[in-house]
Parts: structure tokens; sequence; C-alpha cells
């Protein structure tokens, strides 16, 4: 069965060219020395992989981002949401690097539920980005999305372009982002939330 045959494209309504992305994995494989065409692997160009990225990269498309339905707030008190797990593509190797998100936010006058929280990240996460750059977008994101007065996120990873591959050694990255001001009380409060979170782990 030739490569054109066994092509089948599909509609973009996903913002995905498929049938670019079965054409390029299939030549990746054979780049590797590998044969596209075995039982093994006629699944992984045709199908798998081309709908694995399409999920993985939902972050690109608004269509996919979470209804960020909110509800009056009954106090200006801190809300806090640890341990929200995050799986992201680095943009340098396409290797992926995952961890935990810890948020804080103090609202205006509105909060979002606290699983919204949790659908944001793995929005905003599903794409290529780096660590740096993805904490921003969830801390600035989250500061829109809420019109909340300060938001910090802070986010720890291991990523598999050095587990895998370079120093092969796995270590933890922390990053933090904030948007406007918390009082020091206010960040002492979120890291003693986050402390109880990491030993319950």
């Amino acid at each position: 069965m030739t490569q054109e045959s066994t092509l089948s494209p599909r509609p973009d309504a996903d913002g995905i060219d498929h049938e670019k992305a079965q054409r390029a994995t299939r030549m990746l494989l054979e780049a590797l020395g590998e044969d596209p065409d075995r039982d093994g692997l006629k699944d992984t160009w045709q199908r798998r992989v081309p709908d694995a990225f399409t999920t993985l990269t939902d972050g690109n498309r608004t269509s996919a981002k979470p209804t960020m339905r909110t509800f009056d707030a009954e106090s200006g008190d801190l809300v806090i949401k640890t341990g929200i797990p995050f799986h992201s593509l680095c943009e340098h190797h396409l290797l992926p690097f995952h961890g935990s998100v810890d948020i804080a936010y103090r609202p205006d006058s509105e909060v979002v539920g606290l699983s919204k929280l949790t659908r944001y990240v793995r929005w905003q996460s599903r794409q290529f980005t780096m660590q740096e750059r993805l904490t921003n977008d969830i801390a600035s994101g989250l500061a829109d999305e809420l019109d909340a007065e300060a938001v910090l996120v802070e986010m720890n990873a291991t990523h598999l372009c050095e587990s895998m591959r370079g120093i092969e050694t796995e270590s933890t990255t922390t990053t933090r982002s904030t948007v406007g001001e918390l009082t020091t009380e206010e960040r002492e409060q979120f890291r003693t939330a986050v402390t109880r979170s990491e030993a319950r782990r």
C-alpha cells in the first residue's frame, strides 16, 4: 500500500492540517530508519500522532478555552488552589514537561468555580511553550478572566528534555509570576497552603 493511498484527509474544523501531520510523522519515522508501514507503526502516523498533537495543542485554540463562569464574591479574601497537575510541551525539543501549579488570587467582586482553575491551567498548558512563559500566561490570563485584584502563580516542573536527554538527570524547576500586589500576610497564607498541600502528596 502506498503512502498516497493510505492518507486520510479530514476536515480542519479543529484548525489542524491532519494530512500534513500524517505526512510529517511518516517522514520522521523514515528519517529514523523505521518502516512506517509495519504493523506497529501504521496507526502511529495515520492516526495516533496527529490526534495526540491535536489534543496537546488545544491551548492554541480559543474555542477549546473553558468557560470561566463567575459568581459574586462574598468577601475579598484570598482564594487558593494548590496541586493542580499539568502537562505541557517544550518548544525547543517537543518533549513534555510536567508537574503542578499553585494559584492564589484576591477577587475584586467575583470568584470562579474551583474546577475551572484546573481546566484553565490544562488549556493554557496544551501548547508548545517554555515554563517561564506558561507561568506568566496563566497568571495574566486569570487576572484578565477574573478581573482579580492580584494573582500569584507558582509552577514546579520536571522537564523530559533534561531527564531523557542532555544531562539525563531529573530535577525540579520552580517559576513564579505575580499580577498586582499581594500583602505579606497573603503571601504567608499562600506559602502555608502550599506547604500543607505538599505534605499530603
